[in-house]
């Protein structure tokens, strides 16, 4: 089993790399370029907000699977925007060698079926790798119409994109969406046919994009810069994803990841409470605990009613870390950092100068509450730093 989690610990640190892989879209507040592991996680999070609307014989939960895959073997071949010229052949010959590459990181078993996902994905002949296909082909349309002020030349994308792309199937396969989006880009507002449904659902989107501007007191494993939320939280559901064979009886992997993908939109309105931060104390007071309830019902009150108070609900349920499902994502939330300071050369600790005994206490017991074969040897790549004796 160590040398098992050695393959998958080392396939989540090279992942960690997709944070600096920069797109050609930018956030919606125009601040800087989007990155792609904050763009997977936005796509994860549309799939999950977008349930209600996939075709017939959709499996949401493959396709929240495929999205945060999809766009890892960009850690070799970089991003290929749709509007600048490039090879297709090429570049799938490229994409599927650093496909090998990446997912031949994980245990053979892992690794070939998470690699299968991925080519379903790139095939996109199944329900779910269509639908996959339709969200990574709406989001960034999205992302430039719902930003204050769009960019002149990003309009340009998204008008061939819409009329003769990619996109300009939506007319007959979403033609809701497109309709909205057409008139939305030549500024005539929303036409009244549009659903109020879909309506909320992209507004809430539009907000989750702030996510990725609140910055952790983690940094990448490289140590180059902080992490920030949103791409954190993809980070996390990735984690889940591989990790997945060290939860307990009774944990559904599938509800463990879409509480990873909203756990932390409340920092929208609080901002990161680091763990380490007032001697252990700040995380978990009572004023930051109301400040984090208040901004869930906030944000998912953005939502159709049902919709946003069962969010709202698994949110809680996360929070409180008392079902078998909350107790093993909190377990992961907790070891992700730990992985990034042993990787950045000590991060957080150094920070906050913690010990051995608070990080027992502070992390290593709630890891090992829900994932106690991951703690263990988690725990012992900890003493080199620590200078624990075995």
């Amino acid at each position: 089993m160590s040398d098992r989690l050695a393959r998958q610990f080392a396939f989540l640190n090279e992942a960690d790399r997709l944070k600096a892989v920069e797109r050609a879209s930018v956030l919606m507040s125009l601040a800087r370029p989007e990155n792609v592991a904050e763009h997977s996680w936005h796509l994860a999070l549309y799939a999950l907000v977008m349930a209600d609307d996939v075709p017939p014989g959709v499996d949401v939960d493959r396709v929240i699977a495929m999205l945060l895959l999809h766009d890892l073997v960009e850690i070799d071949v970089g991003d290929h925007p749709i509007h600048l010229e490039h090879d297709p052949v090429a570049v799938a010959q490229a994409e599927d060698a650093a496909a090998l590459r990446i997912f031949g990181l994980l245990p053979e078993d892992q690794g070939m079926a998470l690699l299968a996902l991925w080519r379903e994905f790139e095939a996109a002949e199944t329900a779910d790798a269509r639908f996959a296909k339709r969200l990574d082909h709406t989001q960034p349309i999205f992302q430039v119409l719902h930003a204050p002020d769009p960019l002149p030349d990003h309009l340009d994308v998204v008008r061939d994109n819409l009329a003769t792309g990619r996109a300009a199937r939506f007319r007959a396969e979403w033609p809701e969406v497109h309709a909205l989006a057409s008139s939305l880009l030549v500024g005539a507002g929303v036409p009244e046919a549009t659903p109020a449904d879909l309506l909320a659902r992209l507004g809430f989107l539009a907000e989750a994009d702030r996510l990725k501007s609140v910055y952790r007191a983690t940094t990448l494993v490289d140590g180059s810069r902080p992490e920030n939320s949103g791409e954190h939280s993809w980070h996390l559901a990735l984690y889940a994803l591989v990790l997945g064979d060290q939860a307990g009886v009774g944990v559904n992997l599938a509800r463990v990841i879409r509480m990873l993908l909203i756990h932390d939109l409340v920092e929208i309105d609080v901002g990161d409470v680091p763990i380490h931060s007032a001697n252990g104390q700040a995380h978990a007071s009572a004023d930051t605990q109301a400040a984090e309830a208040a901004a869930a019902e906030r944000l998912f009150g953005l939502l159709p009613g049902t919709q946003g108070a069962a969010l709202r609900a698994l949110w809680h349920e996360f929070e409180a870390a008392e079902t078998p499902d909350a107790v093993f994502a909190k377990s992961l939330d907790r070891v992700q950092p730990v992985m990034a300071n042993l990787m950045s050369g000590g991060g957080t600790w150094i920070t906050y100068q913690v010990t051995a005994e608070q990080l027992e206490s502070r992390v290593g017991a709630k890891v090992a509450r829900g994932a106690p074969g991951i703690w263990h040897w988690v725990r012992a790549q900890t003493r080199v730093f620590f200078e624990v004796a075995p």
